[in-house]
C-alpha cells in the first residue's frame, strides 16, 4: 500500500502520532509531579494495554487505510472540533491530567469544564474519535473494530479510576 505514497489518512496517522507524543511528555511531567506530593499510581500494570491500544489504532490509520482514500470533509470539521474538546477536558484536569491513574488523597474530585457534564469526558472524546478518523476516510471497518477494542479496554479503564476515587467521592466510585 506504501508504494502508491502517502495521503491524508498518513498524515493525519503521524500529525496524531507527534499529538500524542506531546502530550505524553506533559502526562509525564504531571505524573512525576503528583507522585512527588504524595500521590500514588494504581493499576499500573494495566497502562501498557491502553498505551498498546493507542498505538495500534495510530498504525491501523496509517496502514490500513488507503493514500487515496477521499476525505469526508465534514466528519473531518467535526474531527477537528473534537480536539478543541479533548483539550477543554486537559485544561480542565490541569495539573491532574496523566495517561495513568494517579490518585493524590488529599486533592478535589475535578467537577469544572467537561465534568460537569460527564463523568468521564476524556474517555468519551476517545471513543469519538476513535471511530471518528476512520470514518473520515470511510473506513467504516477500522472505525467499527477499534471503537469495540477501545470500549472494552477504557470500559476496565474506568473501573480502575472510579475505585480508586471512590473514597474522595464520598464512597460513590
Amino acid at each position: 500500500m506504501l508504494e502508491q505514497g502517502l495521503g491524508a489518512a498518513q498524515i493525519a496517522a503521524v500529525l496524531i502520532l507527534l499529538q500524542r507524543g506531546a502530550e505524553e511528555a506533559y502526562s509525564a511531567r504531571n505524573t512525576k509531579a503528583l507522585l512527588a506530593a504524595g500521590g500514588h499510581e494504581v493499576g499500573a500494570d494495566y497502562y501498557p494495554v491502553v498505551a498498546i491500544t493507542h498505538l495500534a489504532w495510530i498504525a491501523a490509520v496509517f496502514l490500513l487505510i488507503a493514500p487515496t482514500a477521499p476525505i469526508i470533509w465534514p466528519l473531518a470539521i467535526v474531527y477537528l472540533l473534537l480536539q478543541v474538546v479533548r483539550y477543554w477536558v486537559i485544561a480542565s484536569l490541569g495539573r491532574y491530567w496523566t495517561h495513568r491513574v494517579i490518585t493524590l488523597p488529599e486533592a478535589p474530585v475535578v467537577r469544572v469544564g467537561p465534568y460537569r457534564y460527564l463523568r468521564h469526558p476524556n474517555y468519551a472524546v476517545t471513543i469519538a474519535e476513535t471511530c471518528l478518523l476512520p470514518l473520515v476516510f470511510g473506513a467504516v471497518a477500522v472505525a467499527v473494530i477499534f471503537g469495540c477494542i477501545w470500549s472494552a479496554v477504557l470500559y476496565y479503564k474506568i473501573l480502575i479510576e472510579d475505585r480508586a476515587l471512590a473514597e474522595r467521592r464520598g464512597g460513590q466510585g
